[in-house]
This record gives C-alpha cells, structure tokens and sequence, in this order.
C-alpha cells in the first residue's frame, strides 16, 4: 500500500472529517480527489492510489460519518449538499484551486453537485457507476441493506458474509478478494468484534426520502462540460442503467463510456477496462484546460 499522510479539516457544523492524502506525485498538476460511495470509505482508493501515487497526488476522502470521521451531530445532514459542502471545506483548507474527481455512486453524485456549485473546481470527472438518474432495482437494494448493522467474530466470517450477498456482483472474486473487501467495509470494535465503519444513521435521510438523489440531477451532470469526463458502468449493474449511460453520452459529447465486463454495481476501478479509462482520463486533464 502507498504511503499516505493523514489530513484533516472541520466542517462547517463543527465535524472532524478525515482524509488520506498521497501525495507522493506532488507536482503542479491538479490533485486527484476520490469520494467513495455510500457505505464505503477512503480505504476504497488504497488500490487506485497505490498504481497512481507515484505521478498524482490522490487524496481519498472519508465522508462524514464514515471511517475517520466524525459521526454527524444531526443525521439529516447525511445528504449530498452537506457533502458538497464538507469537500469544498476541504478543498479550502488544503489551498486546492482545482482537482480531478473520482466520484463513486454517491461519490459521483457529489461529483456532479461539485461542478454545479463550483465548476471552476474541477480540471476533470470520473463517474464511476452512477448518473443523473439511479435505477429502482439498484435503489431497492441499497435500501435493504443500509444502515443494517452486522457483527462477526473474525474476518473470514465477515468475508463470507459479503460474498453471499454480493457474489452476483462480483462473480470472478477470490477469497482474498473478499477478505480485502471486508478489511475496506470493517473494522476492529473496543469488544473486539468486527463492525461496519459507518454510523448506521447514514440510512435515515435515505430512506425518509425514498432513497433516490435529488429528483433532477441532470443540470449537475451538465455543469461537467468543458472538461474531461469519463464515466464507467458496470456490465451487472443494477444503479446506472445501460439507457441512462447511452443518455449521458448524448448529452454530453465530451464524456467517454467504458463498461467492465461481467461486473455490478461497482466497478473497483482495477479492473483493465477501468485502469485504462483512468490513464486516458488523466491525459486529457493534464493537457486540456478545463472551462469554468
């Protein structure tokens, strides 16, 4: 894993969020910024930023209420405006006039919230398996599972645990694969006991809303012209439909698609389909000029 200093910043409601900053590749070029999804963390990126730390500074973000961050005082401020808000903070305190976003599902939502709020920000997008409009089945899925705590007594008990409910998702993973995957999602309670590393009132502004972003992000998506855009569906995925991806492209002739074969909801980004939609992506930040 790449060697990484830790960061942090204050919200403007007085939280302490945490951020992994890799900053082995600090040169003059925009930053990567990796915004992991819903029930995920920082620790997503480790496998991104360890193939990409020696030549980006890649900054891998813990939302609030994930990971090293403080759990929020209200749960109603777990919604996407708030994570805006926190990752312009971010952006602020650590002096960063513009960087190139990795956004995975709910990642990719603030992405897009991002360069409605400050397109100025952004040198670059990635979406990884996520757009303007989020397919019910995916939503059914997310909603059944979220804010659901769940305990084991070692790490191959929490490994199988996610193998079975996501095998479908992940067809071609190992146990290790697993195994890795729970270290991610998991970790070491006081008790001893392994434990999701989120606070479980993430789901309760989900769900009081019907689970669904706002009800029209497409003018978000449309604030991303002017600048590289790729976005990247899984082949399984039950989140971001085929129609909507081929409706993205339409809209915006800027953007490229890759779709990971015989992947769900979603892509790793280690997959070859992806790390190669990464590297075009990052040539095209680093010699074209994004418009505000």
């Amino acid at each position: 894993m790449a060697a990484y200093e830790d960061v942090h910043w204050q919200s403007a409601d007085g939280l302490t969020l945490h951020a992994r900053d890799y900053s082995g590749g600090g040169d003059r070029r925009p930053p990567i910024l990796c915004l992991p999804g819903l029930t995920r963390n920082a620790r997503d990126f480790e496998d991104v930023a360890g193939r990409l730390a020696d030549s980006w500074r890649v900054i891998a973000v813990d939302l609030r209420g994930r990971g090293d961050s403080d759990y929020a005082k209200d749960p109603a401020s777990y919604t996407p405006l708030f994570y805006v808000d926190d990752v312009m903070a971010l952006l602020d305190a650590l002096m960063l006039p513009r960087v190139i976003a990795f956004g995975t599902s709910l990642g990719g939502l603030v992405t897009m919230l991002l360069a409605l709020r400050a397109p100025d920000r952004l040198a670059g997008a990635l979406l990884n398996d996520v757009g303007p409009e989020i397919d019910p089945a995916g939503l059914a899925r997310i909603r059944s599972y979220v804010g659901k705590p769940s305990s084991f007594p070692t790490w191959i008990h929490a490994a199988r645990a996610i193998e079975e409910n996501n095998a479908g998702v992940y067809p071609g993973f190992t146990l290790d694969d697993w195994l890795r995957m729970a270290k991610r999602l998991y970790y070491v309670n006081g008790s001893g006991r392994i434990v999701l590393d989120y606070d479980m009132k993430v789901a309760e502004p989900f769900r009081e809303v019907g689970g669904g972003p706002p009800l029209d992000l497409w003018p978000a998506f449309a604030a991303l012209a002017g600048r590289p855009v790729t976005i990247v569906r899984g082949e399984r995925s039950d989140v971001l439909s085929a129609a909507t991806a081929e409706q993205m492209m339409a809209r915006l002739p800027n953007a490229e698609l890759v779709t990971v074969g015989d992947v769900g909801h979603a892509p790793m980004l280690t997959e070859p389909e992806a790390v190669a939609a990464i590297d075009a992506l990052l040539r095209r930040a680093a010699t074209e000029p994004a418009l505000g």
